[in-house]
């Protein structure tokens, strides 16, 4: 009874979200043969308007699946908010304002104070942050579309290797750190320009997006969310910050019995073995030590990256207005009979060519300096990111991994102890624990 009400309630949220967003959406049309409009009694919703309307969605969003995937523990009603939320900012906001966007803008705000970042984009950045440090990714498993879409189309899981895997996970934060130095220098929204699901959610855009958009959804019939895994920026963003949540989903409400059934039901990985039945915590103590000894490449790992972090930024700014009216000015001086557009714009402007040289130097520094100081925190998180893969912490028991669980709520069905506090009759492993 609880679960249906439940869903209930999320529907009528979306149609109440519709509801309110569909005089904005479908404007009166035009009239061209003298017919005037009444004035209306009720002014329509103003686009702002519908702005803070997403950021009250999105709060309670948050707020519901954090509830369901930490106190309700049902995958069920996780499934009706992650579709509920697809239909509102996927389908019918074309998602936008995008949470994974936002980090673009923020980059962009805090490297130039010239930018003032929209307080609703303030929003649909910090706040999934904030719950993902209490709460952990309640966004990614009921509120986040792209994630919502990837989990509808999938049908049978393949199990990427563990070392495969691990690699493979580099790629959200090399693409965190190319979106953030492309945009902080204001050449390029990396993001945007790039999103494989956006073409979807609008049913518009170029051809090869829709088809790498297509190519997505294939894949995620048979890998787990793997824009989530292996591409998302923001995930990457929120995994780290959800290793230090207060709560996070947790397999088991009592005891593990070990019998591997959650490691079988979670297609993202994020499920830490337990150490072999009579082996001791050892290992894992000299796992970390292995580890630390690893980490005192730092310093070299650093400097590597922030060196090529640094190369990457000075060929950015050839995306940069400044830097691309610099190109055009240093071709124009070779052959000046072919002007384009831009140039002769330029001119007849009576534009001064050493200021405009000047702010391409300048940007180029800024974007250097800004290549040093990313690429060198990249070159630290791969090298984490390595010694974890070469030496993988162990638990005694399976456990989430807090970076990982997107509190999809998929392993609480699996689990016999969890099965049992529903009321649900089923067999115990016999011997209990360690078998």
């Amino acid at each position: 009874m609880m679960r249906r009400a439940f869903i209930g309630l999320l529907l009528t949220l979306v149609l109440v979200g519709i509801a309110v967003a569909a005089e904005q959406r479908f404007p009166p049309p035009e009239f061209t043969d003298g017919h005037v409009l009444p004035e209306t009694l009720t002014p329509s919703v103003s686009p702002r308007t519908m702005a803070w309307v997403d950021v009250a969605l999105l709060v309670v969003g948050l707020g519901l699946a954090s509830w369901i995937s930490l106190r309700l523990r049902s995958r069920l009603a996780l499934v009706g908010l992650s579709m509920a939320s697809l239909i509102y900012f996927g389908f019918w906001r074309q998602g936008c304002v995008c949470a994974i966007g936002s980090v673009q803008n923020v980059a962009l705000g805090v490297a130039d104070p010239s930018y003032a970042v929209p307080l609703v984009v303030i929003g649909f950045f910090a706040l999934p942050v904030i719950f993902a440090l209490i709460w952990g990714r309640g966004f990614c498993g009921g509120v986040c579309p792209h994630g919502a879409l990837q989990d509808l189309v999938l049908l049978r899981a393949i199990k990427v290797p563990r070392f495969l895997d691990e690699v493979l996970r580099l790629g959200p934060w090399l693409y965190l750190s190319l979106a953030v130095l492309f945009a902080a220098t204001g050449g390029l929204f990396l993001i945007c320009k790039f999103d494989p699901f956006v073409g979807i959610f609008r049913m518009s855009g170029s051809r090869s997006m829709l088809l790498i958009g297509a190519g997505m959804l294939v894949l995620s019939m048979f890998v787990g969310r793997p824009y989530c895994r292996y591409l998302c920026p923001y995930g990457a963003l929120l995994g780290a910050c959800s290793r230090v949540a207060r709560w996070r989903p947790e397999v088991t409400p009592t005891e593990c019995s070990r019998c591997r059934l959650c490691e079988d039901a979670c297609p993202y990985g994020a499920i830490d073995k337990g150490l072999p039945v009579g082996v001791s915590a050892e290992p894992v103590r000299a796992g970390r030590k292995r580890i630390t000894l690893l980490l005192v490449g730092l310093p070299l790992a650093m400097l590597v990256f922030g060196w090529l972090g640094s190369r990457v930024g000075i060929a950015s700014v050839a995306w940069h207005p400044a830097g691309e009216l610099a190109s055009l000015l240093e071709a124009d001086a070779v052959d000046a009979s072919t002007r384009p557009d831009e140039l002769v714009a330029f001119f007849r402007n009576d534009g001064d060519r050493a200021a405009a040289f000047a702010r391409a130097a300048e940007v180029e520094r800024r974007a250097t300096g800004l290549g040093w100081v990313i690429g060198a925190l990249f070159g630290a998180v791969a090298l984490t990111k390595t010694a974890r893969a070469f030496f993988p912490e162990s638990s005694p028991d399976y456990v989430t991994d807090r970076g990982r669980c997107v509190s999809c709520a998929r392993c609480y069905s699996s689990c016999p102890y969890e099965l049992q506090r529903r009321g649900i009759p089923v067999a115990l492993p016999e011997g209990g624990k360690g078998e």
